[in-house]
């Protein structure tokens, strides 16, 4: 397993799902891990499942869409672990239901935009500037499977902002990569979480399996491995790309 001993690691959006599996894994890899949410009972429970198995987390709250409240949690997590050298902006969603572009609502397009695009540049931004002065850091983005093989029926407000994020990362790695930094995106397909295992009927479950040459739906812990090998050294010289994290769905 990678080694990720003696690195802080922030995951933003770890309270559930692919975040906190991300966090987890990381912990395990033994670095100290900063578990990131809005919901403070949510986030300190992953903290605490983290530390019963032996790992270090610190539990922080805040709103990455309100600039100001990333900048105080990046001063939070520097006094109680020290300045984070692997940030996994991982936070999003995705507010809006499927429809004609035209039928999205001023609100709905920026509820999608300000929680994914703008979330993980304020992330960037807060974090980044520490990085460069340090000559090293790891930004890891997320994107989506919806940015990148685009249909009737993809949610398009978010499909554009996750599509955004894919830029983003590039310019961070043309920008950053000369003070040591790399920048890359992951893009996870349908993946397994609790909520989706609620909210997914069965009988769709099956046909969405027959969509992937890989026959079979993503699991968090999927992503959680290609996340930890994007943080590792094991891709040392790998910058300013998306990987698909998708079974084979996406063939670019």
């Amino acid at each position: 397993m990678p080694d990720l001993d003696g690195q802080i690691a922030l995951v933003t959006g770890s309270s559930r799902g692919i975040g906190a599996a991300i966090a987890t894994r990381f912990a395990a890899a033994a670095a100290a891990v900063v578990v990131h949410g809005r919901d403070p009972d949510a986030v300190a429970a992953v903290a605490a499942q983290i530390g019963k198995a032996g790992g270090r987390a610190f539990a922080a709250v805040a709103d990455l869409t309100q600039y100001d409240q990333v900048v105080a949690m990046r001063t939070a997590i520097e006094e109680h672990l020290g300045p984070v050298s692997i940030v996994v902006a991982n936070a999003g969603g995705n507010p809006v239901r499927p429809g004609p572009i035209e039928e999205i609502s001023e609100a709905g397009w920026r509820a999608s935009v300000d929680s994914n695009l703008t979330a993980t540049f304020f992330t960037v931004k807060a974090f980044l500037p520490g990085m460069k002065e340090r000559g090293r850091g790891t930004i890891i983005a997320m994107s989506s499977a919806a940015a990148r093989r685009p249909t009737a029926a993809s949610p398009a407000a978010y499909a554009a902002a996750k599509a955004g994020i894919e830029l983003l990362v590039k310019q961070v790695a043309i920008q950053a990569g000369p003070f040591g930094i790399r920048a890359n995106c992951l893009a996870p397909e349908t993946i397994m979480t609790e909520r989706n295992q609620e909210q997914i009927p069965a009988v769709i479950q099956d046909q969405l399996r027959e969509n992937h040459p890989v026959r079979r739906l993503g699991t968090p812990e999927d992503v959680a491995q290609a996340a930890l090998f994007l943080a590792s050294d094991r891709s040392s010289w790998i910058s300013g790309v998306t990987v698909d994290v998708a079974g084979g769905s996406v063939l670019v």
